[in-house]
C-alpha cells in the first residue's frame, strides 16, 4: 500500500475511491443474483426448462422469498462478523458465498440445489447491506463520505440492469459461469486491499490504522490531518468503552442513541414500504393494463430492463448530488415525489375500475418516477444515514437490526401482497404506500438532523431537545462556577 507520488498528487481521492469500488463489487454480484430471478423464472416454468418440467408456482415462490429468509439472522451474523473479524474477513466471506451459490446451480438443477443456491444468496445480501456500508463509511472522509456510500445502491441496481440484459441473450449454464467468475475475481483482487482503519484501532494495531489512512488519504503517515483522524476514531472508541457492554441496552438507556436508533429505523422501513417491492411485482400487469388497444407491448424482459434503466439512473444522481445538496434534502424530496406518485397510481386504479378516461402514459410515468425516487433518495440516503449516525461500537450491530427488520417486512411483502391487493383492491394498496410515503417526508423534515460533512457530536447536538441544551448549559456554568470558587478559597488561604 505505497503511494506514488508521482503518479497521485497530495491529498488525492483516488485511493479511496477505488478502495470503495471493490468494497462495494459483491453489491454488483448480489444484484445479479436478485436480477437473476426474473429471465430464469421465465425459463424455468416454460416448456423449454433446463430441469425438462417446468417448475410450479410454490417452488418459485420458495425460490424468490427464500433469500429473505435467511437474511433475518445472516444480518445478525455478519454485524457479528464484521466487529470480532475484521470488515475485511467479512468482505471476503460474502464473495465466497456468493460464488457457492452460482457452484451449486452449475452443479445441479434439482429443485433442491435451487432453493439451496437461493438461501446462500440471503447471507450475501445480508454482508452487501451490512458490512459494506460499514466498510465504505470507514475508509472514507467526509466530503465524498455521501457519494460513496450511495455506491451501495448503484451497484446493487447495476448489477440487475447486467443480469437482465445478459439474460436476455446468453444461454442457462453460460449466465451461471459468468455470474461465477465475477465473485472469484473480486476473492483474488481484494486481498491486496487494506482493512478498515476503526477496526484495525479497535485491535490496538495503531501504527497499521495509521498506515492505512495515509494510504487511502494520499498522504505522509506524518502528515498532520492523517494524525487528527486517527486521534478522532481513538477518541471515539475511547467515549464507546465508557457505555454498557450490552448494545441494545446502551441504546435504550441513552436518550440520544435512542433517537438516532429511531430514525435509522424509520429510515429503513419506510424504505422496504415505499411500495418499491410490489410496484416492481405488478410492473408486467400495469405495463400491460396501459399498452391496451397500442401496437407497442413491452415483454417481460424489456419491463425490466426499463425499469433497471431507471434504477441505474436514479441511484446514479443520488452519487453524485447527495454531497452537494445533503442527506436531508434528497430523502425528504424523493419521499413527496414518491409518495405523490404512489396516490397518482392508485388513482388511476380507482378511474379505470369506474370506466372513466385513463391516459396510457400516467401508469408508466409514475411507476418510473416511484422507482426512480426509490433508487435516487429512500435507498442509499438510509444506508448512508444509519451508518453516519452511529460510533464504530453501535454502527455494525445497528445495521444489521435495521437490515434484519427490513428483510422480514420484504419477506411479508413477499407473501402476502397479492393475497390482500387482490382481496382488497390495488388501489387501496398503493394509497397505503403513498402515505407511508407522504408521512416520512413530514418525518424527515421535523425529526432526521443533516449529516452531511458533520461530526457525530456536531449530529448528536442537533439530537438533543432544547430543554435537554439548557439542562448540560446550566450543568457547564455550574461547574465553572464551582471551579472558579475553589480558586477563590485557595487565594483567601494564601
Amino acid at each position: 500500500m505505497k503511494r506514488f507520488h508521482s503518479l497521485l498528487p497530495e491529498g488525492s481521492k483516488f485511493n479511496q475511491i477505488l478502495c470503495a469500488i471493490l468494497i462495494n463489487f459483491p453489491v454488483f454480484v448480489y444484484g445479479a443474483s436478485i436480477g437473476w430471478m426474473s429471465p430464469m423464472t421465465l425459463l424455468l416454468q416454460s416448456e423449454n426448462s433446463p430441469k425438462g418440467v417446468p417448475l410450479t408456482d410454490t417452488e418459485v415462490s420458495w425460490m424468490a422469498a427464500v433469500a429473505y429468509l435467511v437474511c433475518i439472522p445472516g444480518d445478525g451474523l455478519m454485524a457479528i462478523s464484521g466487529d470480532k473479524f475484521g470488515r475485511k474477513f467479512s468482505l471476503l466471506f460474502i464473495s465466497v458465498m456468493g460464488a457457492a451459490s452460482w457452484i451449486i446451480l452449475l452443479s445441479s438443477i434439482e429443485t433442491w440445489a435451487l432453493i439451496l443456491s437461493r438461501a446462500l444468496v440471503g447471507i450475501t445480501m445480508a454482508g452487501c447491506y451490512v458490512t459494506c456500508p460499514t466498510y465504505t463509511k470507514e475508509i472514507s472522509d467526509s466530503q465524498i463520505r455521501g457519494a460513496l456510500g450511495c455506491l451501495v445502491i448503484l451497484f446493487h441496481t447495476t448489477g440487475n440492469l447486467f443480469l437482465y440484459v445478459i439474460g436476455d441473450i446468453l444461454s442457462y449454464r453460460t449466465i451461471l459461469w459468468v455470474c461465477l467468475a465475477l465473485p472469484a475475481f473480486h476473492i483474488v483482487i481484494f486481498m491486496v486491499m487494506p482493512e478498515s482503519p476503526s477496526y484495525l484501532v479497535k485491535r490496538g494495531n495503531e501504527e497499521e490504522a495509521a498506515r492505512v489512512l495515509a494510504w487511502l488519504r494520499c498522504r505522509r503517515i506524518d502528515d498532520v490531518q492523517v494524525k487528527e483522524e486517527l486521534d478522532c476514531i481513538k477518541k471515539e472508541q475511547t467515549n464507546d468503552e465508557e457505555g454498557s457492554k450490552f448494545l441494545l441496552t446502551a441504546i435504550f438507556k441513552d436518550k440520544i442513541l435512542f433517537r438516532a436508533f429511531r430514525i435509522a429505523v424509520v429510515a429503513t422501513l419506510a424504505r422496504e414500504v415505499c411500495g418499491a417491492i410490489p410496484v416492481l411485482n405488478f410492473a408486467g400487469e400495469i405495463f400491460t393494463g396501459a399498452s391496451e388497444g397500442r401496437a407497442v407491448v413491452l415483454t417481460p424482459n424489456q419491463q425490466a430492463m426499463l425499469l433497471g434503466a431507471v434504477q441505474v439512473m436514479g441511484s446514479a444522481l443520488a452519487s453524485s448530488v447527495i454531497d452537494r445538496i445533503g442527506r436531508k434534502s434528497l430523502l425528504a424530496t424523493t419521499s413527496l415525489i414518491s409518495g405523490l406518485s404512489m396516490c397518482s397510481l392508485a388513482s388511476w386504479f380507482v378511474a379505470r375500475s369506474y370506466g372513466a378516461y385513463t391516459p396510457s402514459w400516467l401508469p408508466i410515468v409514475t411507476l418510473c418516477l416511484c422507482i426512480f425516487c426509490d433508487s435516487a433518495g429512500l435507498q442509499p440516503v438510509s444506508v448512508v444515514l444509519t451508518g453516519e449516525i452511529f460510533s464504530f461500537k453501535y454502527r455494525g450491530s445497528v445495521l444489521g437490526i435495521t437490515m434484519a427488520t427490513a428483510s422480514f417486512a420484504d419477506f411479508l411483502q413477499m407473501l402476502f401482497f397479492k393475497p390482500l391487493a387482490n382481496s382488497i383492491g390495488i388501489h387501496v394498496s398503493f394509497y397505503f404506500f403513498g402515505g407511508i410515503c407522504l408521512v416520512t417526508a413530514l418525518y424527515v423534515v421535523l425529526a432526521i438532523p443533516e449529516t452531511k460533512s458533520r461530526s457525530l457530536e456536531e449530529i448528536y447536538n442537533d439530537l438533543r431537545t432544547k430543554k435537554e441544551k439548557l439542562a448540560e448549559d446550566s450543568k457547564d456554568v455550574t461547574e465553572i462556577n464551582v471551579h472558579s470558587g475553589s480558586y477563590r478559597i485557595t487565594d483567601d488561604v494564601y
